[in-house]
C-alpha cells in the first residue's frame, strides 16, 4: 500500500506534518518503537510508530531520524498523547532526511494503525501470491514441478513474510525456507499435529513449541487424480506430511487460509510424484521378499538382487552385507471396521530407516520396503567393513587390542555399523506415540547382518521373531534386536502375568514395604549391587556410600528375604524379579 492511502483513511487520525512529495512510497510493514536506536529490528519499507519516549532533548531528534532513513523506513508517525504537539526539532530533522512525518491523534491507538496496515499489506501480497500459486499449480498438473516444495515455501517467505517447513510424520524436515527449526522442534510439532488429527480436529492445528506459535496444515492431495479418501484416518495418519507455518492462523481471513490450502495441494502433488517414482523400488523389493519367503534357491535370490541392484542400490553397485527390518502397525478394532495397516507400515518403515537429521525427500530414495499382509519388510544394504588390522604372529607377546580375541573381528565391526533396534525409534518415538494414540501399536524387529543371499531367509525369520518379542512388551512403540534373542530378555515377556506377579512379590514386596516405612532405599541398593556384578567397592562408589553402609543394607536385604546375595542362584532370582517388576 502507499503512504497516501493512510491519509485518506479518516479512522486512523493521521495528520501530515511534512514530506507531501514522498507520499507514493510503498509501505511493506509497520513497527512500533521507543528505542533510541531501533535499526536492528528494521529491514526497510516500514512505517514506524513512536510515542516519543526516546526524546529527552531537542538534540535527540536528528540521530533518531538519521537511523530510520538509513534503514529504509518509508515514514514516521509520532503520537501526540505524551508531549502534545509533535516537537519542531523532529519536524525539521524529517525534512532534512526527506522522511514523511505524520502526527497521530491522541484518541487513536497505535494498535488501530498497525492492524489496518497489516491487513492492507497482507491482502495485497496474498493477491499477488495467489496468482503465483495458481500458475505454479497449472505447471505442476501438466508436468514435473521446477524446484519442488522449496519454491513454494520461498514464495511464502518473500511475499507473505511467513517461515514454513514441510515435515514428515516423524518430524523430519522434508523442505524449508530460511533457517532450520531448532533441534527437537520438528518432532514436537509432528506429535502435536498427529495428536490433533487423531482427535478428529480439522486443520490448521495451533501449537506452541519453544515459546513460538505455529499453525500446522495437513498435506493431502484431494484434487483430481488423487487417491480415494481413506475410510479411516488411521490408514494415513502415520504417513501424511504436514506444513508447519510460524504464525497463528486462528484469526486469518478466509482468503489467506484458502491460499495456504492451495500451497498444501501443490506439495501434495509433488509428494504423489515422488511416491510414484518409488513404486519400482517397492516392486523389486516385493519380488525379492517373495523369493526369500517361498524358499527359493540362494542362487536365484542372488541373481535377482544383482539385477535389482541398480535400482535398489543406486551408486553402490552391490551390497556386501544385508540386514532385515520388520515392522507392523496394529490397531484395536473393537466396534470399528478393520484398518488396512500394511501400506501404512510400509510408508512408515521407509521414513524410520532414514537418518532423522537428513533433510529432503530424496534421502529416502535408497530405501526399498515391501509389505505382506500387515507387515512391512525392508532389506537394508550395509557398507563393507574395513579389513581388520594385521594380528601379531602366534607366540608374540601382544599387549594391545589385538589380543582381545574375536570381539574385535569383522563380525563385531559389522554389528557396530549396522542398524540397532532402539536407535531406530529413539528420535521418532514421541511423534509416533501421539499418532498411535490409545488404540494403535508399532512393533519393530531387526536381524543381524548376513553376508550373502543364503542368509536372508534366516535373517527374515530372526527379524520377525524379534518383532514378536517387541510385541510382548508394554508401550505403544517397541523394538527388539537380534542380540536379545539369545538372552533372558527373550523369555521374560512370555512369562504369564500371574506367575510374574507371584515371583516378584515374594522377593521384592518385603523390600518395598521396608523402604516405604523407613526410607531405606533397599530396592535402589539392590539394583546397583547387581549392576556392579556384586563388587562392593564399585557399588559403594556408584551410590556414594561407605562400604560398611552398603554391607549393612545388603545384610538387611538378605534378612528380609531369606536369600544370600553371595550365591549366584539368589543373585539371578533378584535380577529376574527386578526385570519383571
Amino acid at each position: 500500500m502507499r503512504l497516501r492511502a493512510l491519509l485518506e483513511t479518516d479512522a486512523l487520525g493521521l495528520r501530515l506534518l511534512g514530506g507531501d512529495d514522498e507520499l507514493d512510497r510503498t509501505v511493506r510493514g509497520v513497527m512500533t518503537t521507543d528505542l533510541r536506536d531501533p535499526s536492528r529490528y528494521l529491514s526497510g519499507g516500514e512505517l514506524v510508530l513512536t510515542g516519543l519516549a526516546w526524546r529527552r532533548s531537542a538534540d535527540d531528534s536528528e540521530p533518531f531520524v538519521r537511523i530510520l532513513a538509513s534503514a529504509g523506513v518509508v515514514g514516521l508517525a509520532a503520537g501526540e498523547a505524551e508531549l502534545g504537539d509533535v516537537p519542531d526539532d523532529l519536524v525539521l530533522a524529517c525534512e532534512r532526511h526527506r522522511l514523511p512525518l505524520f502526527a497521530v491523534n491522541e484518541d487513536v491507538a497505535f494498535a488501530t494503525i498497525t492492524e489496518h496496515v497489516v491487513r492492507q499489506v497482507s491482502g495485497e501480497r496474498a493477491g499477488d501470491l495467489a496468482a503465483v500459486v495458481d500458475r505454479h499449480r497449472r505447471l505442476m498438473t501438466s508436468g514435473p514441478a521446477g524446484g519442488g516444495p522449496e519454491v513454494v515455501l520461498d514464495l511464502l517467505g518473500s511475499d507473505l513474510d511467513l517461515r514454513a517447513w514441510v515435515l514428515s510424520p516423524t518430524g523430519r524436515r522434508i523442505a524449508g525456507a530460511g533457517e532450520p527449526l531448532t533441534p527437537g522442534a520438528g518432532a514436537e510439532l509432528a506429535a502435536e499435529h498427529l495428536a490433533a488429527t487423531r482427535t478428529g480436529r480439522r486443520g490448521p492445528h495451533r501449537a506452541t513449541v519453544g515459546g513460538i506459535t505455529y499453525s500446522l496444515f495437513p498435506i493431502r492431495n484431494i484434487g483430481r487424480g488423487a487417491a480415494p479418501a481413506s475410510r479411516d484416518v488411521r490408514e494415513t495418519v502415520l504417513s501424511d506430511w504436514l506444513l508447519a507455518v510460524e504464525a497463528d492462523a486462528s484469526d486469518w481471513p478466509a482468503a489467506r487460509l484458502d491460499l495456504l490450502q492451495g500451497v498444501t495441494q501443490l506439495i501434495a502433488v509433488e509428494r504423489d510424484r515422488r511416491d510414484a517414482a518409488r513404486t519400482v523400488r517397492r516392486r523389486l523389493a516385493q519380488e525379492v521378499l517373495e523369493l526369500v519367503q517361498t524358499g527359493a534357491p540362494p542362487t536365484e535370490i542372488a541373481a535377482r538382487l544383482r539385477v535389482a541392484a541398480p535400482v535398489l542400490l543406486p551408486g553402490l553397485g552391490t551390497a556386501p552385507h544385508w540386514q532385515v527390518v520388520v515392522a507392523r502397525v496394529d490397531w484395536d478394532e473393537e466396534g470399528g471396521s478393520p484398518v488396512e495397516a500394511g501400506p501404512a507400515a510400509q510408508s512408515l518403515l521407509e521414513e524410520i530407516l532414514v537418518d532423522p537429521a537428513a533433510p529432503g525427500a530424496e534421502t529416502a530414495d535408497r530405501i526399498a520396503v515391501a509389505h505382506t499382509g500387515e507387515e512391512a519388510v525392508a532389506l537394508v544394504p550395509l557398507p563393507a567393513v574395513p579389513a581388520p588390522a594385521a594380528q601379531p604372529d602366534e607366540g608374540q607377546a601382544g599387549q594391545g587390542p589385538a589380543d582381545e580375541g574375536p570381539a574385535d573381528g569383522p563380525d563385531r565391526a559389522q554389528e557396530d555399523i549396522g542398524l540397532h533396534a532402539d536407535a531406530l525409534l529413539a528420535a521418532v518415538r514421541g511423534p509416533l506415540s501421539a499418532g498411535l494414540a490409545d488404540d494403535g501399536r508399532l512393533t519393530l524387529g531387526v536381524s543381524a547382518a548376513v553376508h550373502s543371499a543364503e542368509g536372508l531367509r534366516g535373517a527374515l525369520e530372526e527379524a520377525r521373531h524379534a518383532r514378536r518379542v517387541a510385541a510382548a512388551r508394554p508401550g505403544r512403540v517397541c523394538a527388539a534386536g537380534h542380540h536379545e534373542l539369545a538372552s533372558h530378555v527373550l523369555l521374560l515377556p512370555f512369562v504369564p502375568d500371574d506367575v510374574r506377579r507371584a515371583f516378584t512379590a515374594r522377593l521384592l514386596d518385603p523390600l518395598r514395604d521396608y523402604d516405604r516405612r523407613h526410607r531405606a532405599e533397599l530396592i535402589p541398593t539392590l539394583e546397583a549391587f547387581l549392576g556392579c556384578d556384586g563388587s562392593w567397592t564399585r557399588c559403594a562408589a556408584r551410590l556414594h556410600l561407605h562400604v560398611n553402609t552398603l554391607r549393612y543394607r545388603v545384610g538387611r536385604i538378605e534378612q528380609l528375604t531369606g536369600r544370600d546375595l553371595s550365591r549366584l542362584e539368589d543373585k539371578l532370582d533378584f535380577f529376574l524379579a527386578l526385570r519383571m517388576s
